[in-house]
């Protein structure tokens, strides 16, 4: 979810036709592909809340908006969908000039809050939304394309009608709402327990290491991981999502994992290098798509000098995407960081010396991304967040350059009084 960047190769230019790739991961196969449900009847699902998970400047300066965006989304020979005929042009809505953004869960995108968030959108400030396609259980949003997504039944549980895609594209063109993908890499317990080889492995044994839920996860260092989601990004913008947005850009948070676990194909690289290597071969994979690549990180990355255990270090990760977005959330910040004994109960002040880390530390780096945060509209130790605490974190931005956030509430259900009417 970017916002404002003072770099601007983002590909924008109106009615370019990007040239898609045939035959490849992206091709329908003789299975029931997207293109064959449309006869489904639009799906009514009650929407439910989710469990929760778990700048480069002061100005923020956007990318310039431009006339929508086209490209033939290709359709390979063998494929059962109308196999003669042309591929159907996609139309992409422009980055804003100004990013403001929720975030919309797997369940709600498939029930009537969807058509709630696209109306708060309507009535408000808000001009993206920002989907789940991959969560963190590895669920797919829709009948995906991508082989692997098939083979291990992602798209199996409940997927969005094609109908329901088509209509949901259609409002969001219509309102001019920017639709972000957000694909989740490394935390995938679904492709984790069935591609073991995959999976994190335990030192003693080399049996899959589980957290402390008693979930496997993903090996960051293996290529196959980040191709995954590299597959899926493709498939997101084929269908109409202008940008991506990869979450979960990291190793485990747990301490017991460097303790127990091994990566051989670490080849003595650091944490913090080998998500750098491989975010670089994620953008430079999708540079010809056009497709513009944000990630996730810690709020703390931009104060904390370290990688956090994660393979996070700031200077290692803000130049290998178009825009960074750290989740300064307050309650996720520890008592007495920032000298204050509850960064939870003061958001203003936790998020104005989040954001002036984060402009101290990209100061002078080269190529270094955009920077959109994210902010709270949850409720997680005392005290209760509303309003006056949303605007508390969106002021502390403004006033330290950031005009771009997106707000994150698991449930996706947000204090529309705390968003200012279109």
């Amino acid at each position: 979810m970017p916002c404002c960047t003072r770099r601007t190769r983002w590909r924008e230019s109106s009615g370019v036709i990007a040239e898609r790739r045939r035959g490849a991961v992206l091709s329908l196969n003789a299975r029931t592909g997207l293109g064959l449900i449309a006869g489904f009847a639009l799906a009514s699902l009650a929407a439910c809340g989710e469990p929760a998970r778990s700048a480069t400047t002061g100005a923020s300066v956007s990318a310039p908006a431009s006339a929508s965006r086209t490209h033939d989304a290709g359709v390979a020979k063998d494929s059962v969908l109308h196999p003669d005929t042309a591929p159907t042009p996609v139309t992409y809505v422009p980055h804003p000039d100004t990013l403001r953004g929720l975030y919309v869960n797997r369940w709600a995108a498939l029930g009537s809050s969807m058509w709630k968030l696209i109306d708060i959108a309507k009535r408000t400030e808000i001009n993206a939304l920002v989907i789940d396609v991959k969560d963190d259980r590895g669920l797919v949003l829709y009948r995906s394309r991508v082989p692997l997504a098939e083979k291990i039944g992602a798209d199996s549980n409940r997927p969005m009608s094609q109908r329901r895609l088509t209509a949901l594209f259609d409002s969001l063109r219509a309102n001019n709402i920017y639709p972000i993908a957000r694909i989740v890499v490394a935390k995938d317990p679904l492709l984790a327990g069935q591609r073991l080889e995959w999976a994190i492995k335990r030192r003693a044994d080399g049996k899959p290491w589980l957290d402390k839920n008693g979930h496997p996860w993903l090996d960051p260092t293996q290529p196959a991981v980040w191709q995954y989601a590299i597959d899926l990004a493709r498939e997101a913008h084929d269908i109409g999502f202008s940008e991506v947005q990869f979450d979960y850009v990291r190793f485990p948070d747990d301490d017991r994992m460097v303790r127990e676990a091994s990566f051989p194909l670490a080849h003595g690289r650091t944490r913090a290098q080998v998500i750098h290597d491989q975010l670089g071969i994620v953008r430079d994979s999708l540079k010809s798509d056009g497709m513009p690549v944000t990630i996730d990180v810690f709020g703390l990355t931009a104060t904390d000098t370290t990688d956090m255990g994660i393979g996070q270090r700031w200077e290692m990760f803000i130049d290998r995407a178009d825009v960074v977005l750290p989740m300064v959330y307050p309650s996720h910040f520890a008592p007495g960081t920032y000298g204050l004994g509850s960064p939870n109960a003061h958001p203003y002040a936790t998020i104005d010396r989040a954001l002036k880390d984060v402009k101290r530390r990209t100061a002078g780096l080269k190529n270094a991304a955009a920077v959109v945060p994210w902010y709270q509209d949850f409720t997680l130790g005392p005290p209760a967040y509303g309003a006056p605490q949303v605007r508390a974190q969106i002021k502390a931005g403004y006033d330290n350059g950031f005009y771009s956030w997106i707000l994150w509430n698991p449930g996706s259900k947000y204090h529309t009084d705390a968003l200012e009417a279109r």
